[in-house]
């Protein structure tokens, strides 16, 4: 993880002082570094006297992030050119308004800052960024700027970082021998009163019986591909409509596929619509699945990406697979 410089810190003060008011958006179905990231911006803008509100297009479907829907909306208010003018879009956890999903209102004639983490990601023209792939979670940045501009973390916001973190690090999973930076950033997290057993029992409890069901569902869908490196699995309109309703637990899907000797890279396909589809991909080691994502209308990190593109299965796993062939 890298240092956030003076010179990107500055600007990111810059941007809050210059602006009256702000929304703060994540992207569309939010994990826990999306929403947790999200909190602590407006805490860091709360500590300016600047008013805020958090919008992100939802659903939120993970069963550990449910009870912070109340805080976020999915429309903006009605803005005159003038209001405008005085308020800043603070995006977390992803860098293109595409991703932030239906949002309605003028989200474009904001002025734009960026704080993400992924590697596929890029600073659009005219806005400011912070961008880090080497940083395994949003939280962690945001944590540095809190840190910086700010001081110490409350408890209750460490509690929230902490937890944002934890769900992008896999509890330290994701982490490897470069990574010394983020554990001596976690350390403190801890020392401001952070628990990781709490943490973690909070993060894996609580499943539906209708998500032990659709897991099972989907490992039975689950299929081998070049020569047993990659395995193929999806969920289907129906089996949404019968198990999925309630949230899905995909990284245990991830960690049962990916535990298969042999096993080096896992593609998840959902049927959204009858005409869309979204995807996971996971890997180990050397293979980049955001190469493959970025093919999809995706990107992400390198061991671990999103997708959304037109199609249906039938057509859309084939040609997952032939874009893996080129990968590995």
């Amino acid at each position: 993880m890298k240092i956030i410089s003076d010179e990107q810190l500055k600007e990111f003060k810059d941007f809050i002082e210059n602006h009256e008011h702000f929304y703060i958006a994540g992207h569309k179905e939010p994990d826990g570094d999306c929403i947790a990231s999200c909190i602590g911006i407006a805490e860091i803008l709360k500590k300016f006297n600047k008013e805020c509100k958090l919008i992100n297009a939802g659903p939120f479907k993970r069963i550990e992030i449910k009870k912070y829907a109340g805080l976020f909306t999915d429309h903006l208010d009605f803005l005159l050119d003038e209001e405008i003018k005085k308020t800043g879009l603070i995006i977390c956890d992803c860098s293109e308004l595409k991703r932030l999903g239906e949002i309605e209102g003028p989200l474009a004639d904001f002025d734009i800052f960026i704080i993400d983490h992924h590697k596929t990601a890029e600073c659009p023209v005219n806005s400011k960024c912070i961008i880090d792939s080497t940083s395994p979670a949003a939280c962690l940045l945001v944590q540095n700027i809190y840190e910086r501009l700010v001081g110490p973390l409350t408890k209750e916001l460490s509690d929230i970082l902490f937890f944002g973190t934890m769900t992008d690090t896999g509890f330290f999973r994701f982490l490897s021998e470069k990574d010394s930076d983020t554990v001596t950033a976690i350390s403190r997290m801890i020392a401001a009163g952070s628990n990781p057993r709490e943490t973690y029992d909070y993060i894996t409890s609580g499943k539906s019986f209708a998500s032990r069901k659709l897991l099972g569902i989907m490992l039975d869908h689950a299929e081998r591909f070049l020569d047993g490196r990659l395995v193929v699995t999806y969920e289907t309109l129906e089996d949404t409509k019968k198990w999925g309703q309630e949230g899905r637990d995909t990284d245990a899907l991830y960690s049962s596929l990916l535990s298969i000797e042999g096993v080096e890279a896992v593609a998840f396909l959902r049927q959204e619509t009858e005409t869309n589809c979204t995807g996971g991909l996971r890997s180990k080691d050397k293979i980049d699945v955001s190469i493959v994502a970025a093919k999809f209308g995706g990107g992400g990190h390198k061991n671990a990406s999103g997708m959304s593109t037109d199609g249906k299965l039938n057509t859309l796993i084939p040609a997952v697979v032939k874009e893996f062939s080129k990968i590995m």
